[in-house]
């Protein structure tokens, strides 16, 4: 039976714990806005990992508190030292990993919320006093969403609103051509056994620059990031802009929302493309598109998830474990280039 929301009328003060990563940290955004639409006068606050904070810090009518797990219990004890003296109507623990689970026990706050039994791990279930409902669909997003709906927020399709400076804009302006269309390629993931090849990349960049079709390179300044994208620049013989590592997340932002489209693996900048109403066509092989694929497009996905799943387990993804994983460190070698060069066909109107 579905349980009913905590909250028939605005909470004071809510905290969110989402501590990591870039793109579950967008997915989680569009919660938080939808609260803030529904109670206006809620004061929040989030509980952010460093980097994240670059994309929390500027939303409107967000207190922004920044732990840097890299700081260990020093860092923990410092966030029960800034916050010991709030008291919070809930708190909002949408992350389980252990390290958020002992983080929440220094919050003060009547209603500790969780996941439900099929998304909650690393035992958040013996940290909170409520969960969620669990949602039909299996996507990160629906699964926060339903944090939003545990306090009274009625269900409404995810929107975001993310701040971007004028400076931010003036720096994408150089990069991109408004004289024809401009494909953005972020190459690399958190783990390089979710990136695709260099090979693959190249084919795609040459495919788009024989359309006219202005290429650029993103991504993160991680040396495995620089020396691809240098490689994919080198060996596709076009003329193509190479950014990686040399611009910050809201300036990556602003250029993901200035492009016509995205080829992302499982990364980040794949969910900030949601964000900017980007088209977006997702690489994936290890984790289940269908939870993990930027939301507004999974219709452009890629993927040999599934078919890698059926020939490890025996049955379909739907079947098994929510978050199950298939296994191999070259599963992304399996996504053939004529599939994402139909996928840019369709996206961008390519005859």
């Amino acid at each position: 039976m579905a349980k009913q929301p905590l909250f028939t009328q605005a909470p004071e003060k809510i905290c969110i714990l989402r501590l990591s990563a870039i793109g579950d940290v967008c997915n989680a955004i569009a919660m938080v806005q939808q609260i803030q639409r529904h109670y206006p006068s809620t004061e929040i606050t989030w509980i952010v990992g460093k980097t994240e904070a670059q994309l929390v810090s500027v939303l409107p009518k967000v207190k922004t508190v920044v732990f840097d797990k890299k700081c260990g219990w020093r860092g923990v004890l410092a966030i029960w030292q800034q916050l010991k003296n709030q008291r919070f109507d809930a708190l909002l623990n949408m992350q389980t990993a252990l390290r958020a689970s002992v983080l929440s026990l220094g919050i003060k706050a009547k209603y500790k919320i969780g996941f439900a039994k099929k998304r909650a791990r690393e035992g958040q279930w013996l940290f909170t006093n409520r969960t969620i409902n669990e949602p039909q669909n299996p996507h990160v997003l629906d699964g926060f969403l339903a944090f939003a709906q545990a306090i009274g927020v009625p269900p409404s399709p995810p929107r975001w609103d993310i701040p971007l400076t004028a400076a931010d804009r003036e720096y994408v302006r150089s990069l991109i051509d408004p004289s024809r269309k401009n494909l953005l390629i972020c190459p690399c993931s958190s783990k390089a056994e979710k990136d695709w090849t260099v090979e693959g990349y190249v084919a795609v960049a040459r495919y788009a620059a024989e359309q006219n079709i202005n290429v650029i390179l993103a991504g993160s300044p991680a040396p495995r990031e620089v020396a691809m994208a240098a490689e994919i620049a080198q060996k596709s013989g076009i003329v193509l802009t190479n950014v990686v590592g040399k611009t910050s997340l809201l300036q990556l932002m602003a250029l993901i929302d200035s492009v016509d489209l995205l080829i992302s693996p499982d990364s980040g900048p794949a969910h900030m493309a949601t964000t900017q109403g980007t088209p977006v066509i997702g690489l994936y092989a290890v984790h289940n598109p269908l939870r993990t694929a930027p939301y507004n497009n999974l219709a452009n996905v890629v993927s040999v998830y599934e078919q890698n799943i059926q020939a490890q387990y025996g049955k379909p993804s739907a079947e098994l474990p929510w978050a199950t994983r298939a296994k191999g460190k070259d599963l992304m070698q399996q996504i053939q280039v004529q599939e994402v060069i139909a996928q840019m066909k369709g996206v961008l109107g390519i005859s």
